[in-house]
């Protein structure tokens, strides 16, 4: 996999060549920024991976984790569209921790077995109240992540700021505002449940983060074919 000093260089390559178009120059410039940005996101998946990609329909798994609730939420994305296919939360029981790991295991594979995801996201790790609270949302989100590799597809990691500023259009939106944008965007009768909602949220974000290398890989392209 090409590191990002690789991706920022062949980019410079391409605003050298084109540099008699001032206007085609900023515009490129701009592309690598955002490019690099991206590339962090989505673990070194380069926008030209996702050239042409959009036409097909792609079915997205968004994983909100939690000790006691993990929220799920499966979309299917055809260019900038997407609805849902299911959602809801896995909800663990019992005070031992080590079975509802367990829990958390079987019922995301029974998910990725039914709906076999091409690329999943999930929340990043945040500061939690309490070292006790931190110790047990990594637990939760170790288990979901052992579950998740197994079925191969790429996974995606995003701040809940990140989710936030792609759904609402604010990093510091309230939860009551995710759900309702998610349940705009959907075309949803109703609000999700929380857990669930913030789920569908990240999974809305890394369809919106596809659209956006998608768009990254075409302009790209067609910069390419001018510069021959």
């Amino acid at each position: 996999m090409l590191g990002k000093s690789v991706i920022t260089g062949t980019l410079l390559l391409g605003v050298l060549r084109a540099s008699v178009l001032r206007e085609s120059v900023l515009a490129l410039l701009l592309d690598i920024r955002t490019a690099e940005r991206l590339y962090e996101a989505g673990n070194g998946y380069l926008p030209f991976y996702y050239e042409n990609r959009l036409d097909f329909m792609t079915i997205l798994l968004g994983i909100d984790p939690g000790s006691r609730h993990t929220g799920y939420g499966v979309i299917e994305q055809q260019g900038n569209r997407s609805r849902a296919l299911t959602f809801g939360t896995i909800s663990t029981s019992g005070e031992d921790m080590a079975p509802r790991l367990g829990q958390i295991f079987t019922g995301l594979t029974e998910l990725l077995t039914r709906f076999q995801p091409a690329e999943i996201s999930i929340e990043k790790v945040f500061m939690a109240r309490n070292a006790d609270s931190a110790l047990k949302l990594g637990q939760a989100r170790g288990a979901a992540l052992a579950a998740l590799v197994q079925s191969g597809a790429p996974i995606f990691e995003y701040s809940a700021r990140q989710v936030k500023q792609a759904v609402v259009g604010s990093g510091g939106a309230e939860k009551v505002q995710v759900a309702e944008m998610v349940r705009h965007l959907l075309g949803l009768d109703k609000r999700p449940q929380a857990d669930a909602a913030d789920a569908l949220a990240i999974a809305l974000c890394h369809a919106h983060m596809r659209v956006s290398l998608a768009r990254i890989a075409g302009a790209t392209a067609v910069r390419r074919r001018r510069i021959r």
